[in-house]
C-alpha cells in the first residue's frame, strides 16, 4: 500500500529535519511536508476503497462458503431422511409381506379343512345313501326268498 510508503517518507523527513536548539521541535521544508499530505490525501480514497473491496470480498466469500456448508448439510440431512424412510419402507414391506404370508398360511389351512369336512359330509350322505340301498338290496332278496 503506497500510503504507508508515503507515512514513512514524512517519518523520514520529520527524523531528518534540523532541530531547534532547547526544545523538542523541529524544522522541515513545508513544501515537502505538503506533497506527502497531499500524496496521501489522492492515495487515501483508493486504499480505502481497496480495502473496502477486500473487506466486502471477503464477506462475500464466507457468505457463499457458509450458504454452501448449509446447503450440503441440507443435502446430507435430507439423504438420511431418505435412507430412513427407504429403510422404514422397507421394514413395512417385510412386515406386510410376513402378514399376507400368514393370512394366506391361514385361509389355506381353513380351506382344506373346510373342503375336508364337505367331503366327509358327502361321503357320509353317499354311506347313508348306499345303506338305505343296500337294505333296500337286502329286503328285495329276503322277498325273492
Amino acid at each position: 500500500m503506497e500510503i504507508f510508503t508515503l507515512l514513512e517518507n514524512l517519518e523520514d523527513l520529520l527524523e531528518s529535519g534540523s532541530k531547534v536548539p532547547f526544545s523538542s521541535k523541529v524544522m522541515v521544508d513545508m513544501e515537502e511536508v505538503r506533497e506527502i499530505l497531499e500524496d496521501i490525501r489522492l492515495k487515501l480514497p483508493d486504499e480505502i476503497k481497496q480495502a473496502k473491496w477486500v473487506k466486502e470480498e471477503r464477506q462475500r466469500i464466507i457468505s457463499d462458503a457458509e450458504q454452501e456448508a448449509e446447503n450440503l448439510l441440507k443435502d446430507a440431512q435430507n439423504k438420511i431422511i431418505t435412507m430412513v424412510d427407504e429403510h422404514v419402507i422397507t421394514k413395512q414391506a417385510l412386515e406386510q409381506k410376513e402378514e399376507i404370508i400368514e393370512n394366506a398360511n391361514k385361509v389355506s389351512k381353513e380351506i382344506s379343512i373346510g373342503t375336508r369336512d364337505y367331503a366327509d359330509a358327502m361321503l357320509e350322505k353317499v354311506e347313508d345313501v348306499l345303506k338305505e340301498t343296500l337294505e333296500v338290496i337286502k329286503s328285495n332278496r329276503k322277498e325273492l326268498s
